[in-house]
C-alpha cells in the first residue's frame, strides 16, 4: 500500500481563523498538526468491515485497506505466524545451550538490566528456568556507580561462583569487551537484547535480536522481554513443559513490552492483546499487588496499555531509576501475598519520590532553556547538562521536553569530577542511536535505538559533543519540523462522539508505538469552563456551535497555557470515565491551535 497522505497541516491558523479571533491573545502549544488526507472511498470501506466511517479511516491511517488487512488487525490471533526456530538464527542454538546446561546442572547466571524491559525479562527467565530445573541465580549492575550492561566486575565474579552459561538480557549486543572476557575464561554466553546493532558484534557463543531480523518478520519489533519470552517458550516447548509457563511468561511480556514502549505491531499486538485480557485475573502474586496499589480501575475488564503505561509500568521502572532492582524481582518471583504486598507498597513510595524528583527537575530545566530558545532551534538540539541531577529520572525529563520544544533532547548530569553521563530522546525524523555514533570519538560509552539512548563522556568533551550533535541534526532535520508533532487521524463532529464510536476504538488495541490511538480534531470550538486541576492540567468544558453538544476534557501538564482562548481548534483522543456508576465520554486533548 502506497504511504499515507497529509492534508495541508501546520500550526499556522487559516485567513478565516485569523479573521474571526482578530485582537485575541493566544496561549497555545506550538506544534505542527499532519492530518491525514480523507479518502474518498472511505464509506464503502467503512461498510466493509462495519466500522464507522471515522474509525475505517484511522485503519486507513493505519496501512490497512482490505478486509482481509482489517481481519488481521482486529483479530490478531487469526494470523498465521512463522515459528521463531525458522526466524532466529541462533534460536535452536540457544536451545541446545540451555537444555544441555539444565541436564548436566550447569550453574546459569542472568545478566539483566535496571528499566522495566530488563527487569520483567530477568523475573521471567529465572521463573521459567527454575520451573525447567535449571540452577540459575542474576545480577543486575547498579544504574549509579556501573551504568547499563553487562560488565567486566560480573564477568569476573559469575566465574569466580562456577557460573558456566552467561544469559544476557535486554542488554549485551555492545558489550564486545565483557563478552570477549567471558569467553576468554571459559564461558557459554548467550545474547538476547533488542537494542541496535553495533559496527562489530561481541564473540558471543548465540545471539538472539530482532535487530537481526529482516524488518518484515513479525518477530522484527519485539522488545528485550520479547526475546527472553520467545526463548523461554521454545525451551520449554523443547522440554514438553510450555503449557504449565505459558500464562505467567505471557504477563511479564506484557508487563514490560508496554513499559519499555516497543512498537505495538507484529507478534507484539498478538500476544499483548492476550496479555492485557489476562492480568486482571493474574496468577502472579505480584502483579495482583501492582494492581492492588497504583489503583487500576475494573479489574474484571480486559487492561489497556495506559494502565501499564502510566500506572503499573512507572512503579517497576521508578525501583531501577532511585532505588535496588531486587525489590521489583522478588516482586515478580514471589508466590507469597504478603511479601508481594510488602514490594509493591516500596514501588509506590519510590514512585512518589522519582514524581517529585522528574517535577523539580523539569521546572529547573525550562527555566535555563526558556532565556536562550533562540539558539536552541537555530541549533536544532538541546543539550543540557547540570551538576546534582538525579542520573535515574533525567530520561522522563528528556521526554518532557521534546514534548513541550519539539527538538531533539540529550540531557546528563555530573558523575564524579571528570565525567558526564545522561540520557537522549528524539523526534520521528531523528535517530538518536545514529547521533550517538557521528560522536563516537567523544564519548566513554553510549547504546540506544532510534527514539531514545544513554551515553556517558569526559567533561572535556562537552563542546565539542554539543558542536558534533549540532552537525548531525542540521544534517537530517529541517526547520520546519522543530516543533511538537500531532498526528490526526480525521476531522470529527461532537454529534459523532459517542461510546459507541469509543467501543470501536476498543477494537483497535492495544495502541501505542507505531500503532497510534486515533486522534481527531474538531474545529472552532468554544471553552466554557476551564479550570487548574492537580498539578497544572486543566479541566475544560466545551461546544461545538453546530451540534450544541457539551463535553468534557482534560489537557496534562497544560498549566503554561492556562487560560487558553475561548475559541480554538482542538485535538484529541477520547477516553471513558466513570462516577458513581455513569460511564461518559471525555475528551484528552493532545493539541490546540488558533
Amino acid at each position: 500500500m502506497d504511504s499515507p497522505n497529509f492534508a495541508r497541516s501546520s500550526s499556522t491558523p487559516s485567513p478565516k481563523t485569523l479573521t474571526r479571533r482578530l485582537g485575541t491573545v493566544a496561549r497555545t502549544p506550538q506544534q505542527r498538526w499532519q492530518i491525514f488526507e480523507p479518502d474518498p472511498e472511505i464509506e464503502h470501506f467503512a461498510q466493509q468491515v462495519n466500522l464507522s466511517p471515522l474509525i475505517a479511516q484511522v485503519l486507513h491511517n493505519r496501512g490497512i485497506g482490505t478486509l482481509s488487512e482489517a481481519q488481521g488487525y482486529l483479530n490478531p490471533d487469526r494470523l498465521q505466524l512463522p515459528h521463531p526456530l525458522a526466524e532466529f538464527p541462533d534460536l535452536e542454538k540457544s536451545v541446545a545451550l540451555l537444555k544441555e546446561a539444565i541436564a548436566h546442572r550447569q550453574k546459569i547466571a542472568i545478566c539483566g538490566d535496571y528499566d522495566a524491559d530488563g527487569m520483567t525479562s530477568t523475573a521471567l527467565l529465572l521463573r521459567s528456568l527454575k520451573h525447567l530445573g535449571a540452577q540459575v541465580d542474576y545480577a543486575i549492575p547498579s544504574r549509579m556507580s556501573e551504568g547499563y550492561g553487562i560488565n567486566r566486575r560480573i564477568v569476573e565474579e559469575f566465574h569466580q561462583e562456577g557460573v558456566e552459561v552467561i544469559l544476557t538480557v535486554d542488554n549485551g549486543i555492545a558489550a564486545y569487551d565483557p563478552i570477549a572476557r567471558a569467553i576468554e575464561l571459559g564461558l557459554t554466553v548467550i545474547i538476547t537484547d533488542h537494542h541496535d546493532l553495533p559496527s562489530q558484534l561481541p564473540p558471543a557463543t548465540a545471539i538472539l535480536n530482532p535487530k537481526l531480523l529482516p524488518l518484515t518478520s513479525p518477530y522484527a519489533s519485539v522488545a528485550g522481554v520479547g526475546v527472553a519470552y520467545i526463548l523461554a517458550i521454545t525451551l520449554a516447548q523443547e522440554l514438553g513443559q510450555a503449557k504449565a509457563i505459558y500464562p505467567l511468561c505471557l504477563e511479564l511480556f506484557t508487563l514490560g513490552t508496554i513499559a519499555d514502549l516497543a512498537p505495538l505491531t507484529g507478534v507484539n499486538r498478538r500476544w499483548l492483546k492476550r496479555g492485557l485480557r489476562r492480568l486482571p485475573h493474574s496468577e502472579l502474586a505480584g502483579v495482583q499487588a501492582l494492581i492492588q496499589v497504583s489503583g487500576v480501575g475494573d479489574r474484571q475488564k480486559a487492561l489497556k496499555p495506559e494502565d501499564i503505561g502510566f500506572r503499573l509500568g512507572p512503579r517497576i521502572n521508578a525501583i531501577g531509576r532511585l532505588s535496588d532492582p531486587q525489590i521489583v524481582i522478588e516482586l515478580l518471583t514471589t508466590d507469597e501475598p504478603g511479601i508481594a504486598l510488602e514490594q509493591a507498597m516500596k514501588c509506590e513510595q519510590i514512585n512518589r519520590r522519582r514524581q517529585e524528583l522528574c517535577e523539580q527537575i523539569t521546572q529547573e530545566a525550562i527555566e535555563i532553556v526558556e532565556p536562550q530558545k533562540k539558539s536552541l532551534y537555530d541549533d536544532r538540539v538541546l543539550l543540557l547538562v547540570q551538576p546534582g541531577w538525579h542520573h535515574g529520572v533525567i530520561g522522563i525529563v528528556a521526554s518532557r521536553l521534546v514534548e513541550r520544544y519539539g527538538v531533539p533532547v540529550f540531557i546528563g548530569t555530573h558523575e564524579g569530577k571528570e565525567q558526564i553521563r545522561g540520557s537522549a530522546r528524539g523526534i520521528p525524523e531523528f535517530h538518536v542511536f545514529e547521533a550517538l555514533e557521528h560522536c563516537d570519538s567523544l564519548l566513554s560509552k553510549y547504546g540506544g535505538h532510534k527514539a531514545a539512548g544513554g551515553f556517558s563522556l569526559p567533561r572535556k568533551n562537552l563542546d565539542l559533543f554539543q558542536a558534533q550533535l549540532s552537525e548531525f541534526a542540521h544534517h537530517c532535520l529541517q526547520p520546519q519540523w522543530l516543533k511538537p508533532l500531532v498526528r490526526i487521524d480525521g476531522l470529527a463532529e461532537f454529534s459523532q462522539l459517542d461510546l459507541d464510536l469509543y467501543h470501536q476504538i476498543d477494537r483497535l488495541h492495544p495502541c501505542g508505538i507505531e500503532n497510534d490511538l486515533p486522534i481527531f480534531w474538531t474545529p472552532d470550538v468554544r471553552i466554557l469552563e476551564q479550570k487548574i486541576v492537580g498539578k497544572g492540567h486543566i479541566k475544560l468544558t466545551l461546544t461545538e456551535e453546530k451540534s450544541k453538544r457539551i463535553l468534557k476534557a482534560i489537557a496534562w501538564r497544560w498549566q503554561d497555557y492556562f487560560p487558553l482562548p475561548s475559541r480554538l481548534d482542538i485535538a484529541y483522543s477520547l477516553r471513558e470515565n466513570t462516577w458513581n456508576g455513569n460511564t461518559t465520554l471525555e475528551l484528552e486533548l493532545v493539541g490546540a491551535r488558533i
